[in-house]
């Protein structure tokens, strides 16, 4: 009796969520600057495999040519070669990634060995553009954005004009079309001490971060710093977790970008998860209120006195950490479908 007590509840969970329609889903990430980013987006590769996720396209603030085709590269090894990139002009990361170069590695045969056909990301599109047109064949707040790298793209989206998708400014074009922002940003908590830690989305582009916690019109939840430190990726999964292949773009990324033994935090991947599920209790949200970035990178949080205000952000127990770590790693290494 105690077994099926626990089990009716986990069943009419799974039951719900496989009844519910995809999440519509824009990635944008600054892929090869850490390697979380490869997670988040492994992540939403199972999670569309799993009819849970549509993924409309992945868009990038790391402006070297290689991110684009490394993403293409995850998208091609999961079954899914057209899922659309776009690409960030003028980014505030110029610089080639660790392990972006997978790209471009060769097997014996001088085939690729994560083989795909957007070889620079001078051939893809402006992310911009790309977002613009695809939020405007979407139903009216129907489409959630996750932002794990800097804030870029979505800024200069908030700021764009009408153009031949849509008559929509961008920020009128938000406030029709997307339901949430879930980001990975800022830091809300005490870290080692620090009571206003500085983090590295924000401050490397931290006018866009300013304008866009100022100015963006739909609902905004923040992932801070200490969450992804809070639920670290362990280290034995990477060694071990994907027997299966022979060559894994997560496994090769993240010893490239440090080898093991280290648990990488997963910054990003909190960000997606939460806005996959925002009601399965992996994380505690802060009542509604409004998030401000300080002229030296720190992010502020203030309550709105009413609690519905647009901005929130994750908070988490020991438990839920567990479960998001759980979560992630399972998530992280499920084979893909081709």
């Amino acid at each position: 009796m105690h077994a099926l007590m626990i089990s009716v509840p986990i069943l009419l969970l799974a039951v719900s969520l496989l009844s519910a329609a995809p999440v519509k889903l824009i990635f944008d990430t600054d892929m090869g600057n850490d390697v979380d980013d490869v997670m988040a987006l492994c992540m939403i590769h199972t999670l569309q495999t799993r009819g849970e996720v549509e993924l409309l396209a992945v868009t990038i603030t790391k402006d070297h040519p290689q991110a684009a085709a490394f993403v293409d590269a995850v998208n091609t090894f999961y079954g899914r070669p057209d899922v659309p990139i776009g690409v960030v002009k003028g980014g505030v990361t110029p610089e080639p990634g660790k392990f972006n170069p997978l790209a471009d590695v060769k097997n014996d045969d001088g085939s690729l060995r994560y083989p795909h056909d957007l070889m620079r990301g001078e051939d893809a599109p402006e992310a911009v553009g790309l977002i613009r047109k695809l939020l405007a064949a979407e139903p009216d707040n129907s489409v959630t954005l996750v932002q794990v790298g800097f804030f870029t793209n979505f800024r200069r989206l908030l700021e764009s004009h009408p153009d031949g998708h849509t008559p929509l400014s961008g920020r009128d074009l938000i406030a029709k079309k997307v339901k949430v922002l879930s980001i990975m940003a800022g830091a809300f908590q005490t870290v080692n001490w620090d009571t206003r830690p500085l983090e590295y989305n924000v401050i490397n582009d931290m006018p866009a971060a300013q304008a866009l916690a100022k100015n963006w019109p739909s609902p905004v939840v923040w992932s801070g710093f200490e969450i992804g430190v809070a639920a670290a990726f362990p280290h034995e999964v990477i060694e071990r977790g994907f027997a299966y292949v022979k060559h894994h773009p997560l496994k090769e990324a993240y010893t490239l970008y440090m080898p093991p033994p280290h648990n990488r935090p997963t910054w990003d991947p909190t960000a997606l998860l939460y806005a996959v599920y925002p009601e399965c209790g992996y994380f505690t949200l802060s009542p509604g209120g409004t998030v401000t970035v300080e002229d030296n990178g720190a992010t502020w949080f203030r309550p709105a006195r009413d609690g519905k205000g647009q901005h929130r952000y994750l908070a988490m127990s020991g438990e839920q950490s567990a479960r998001v770590r759980e979560a992630v790693v399972q998530l992280c290494v499920a084979p893909p479908t081709k």
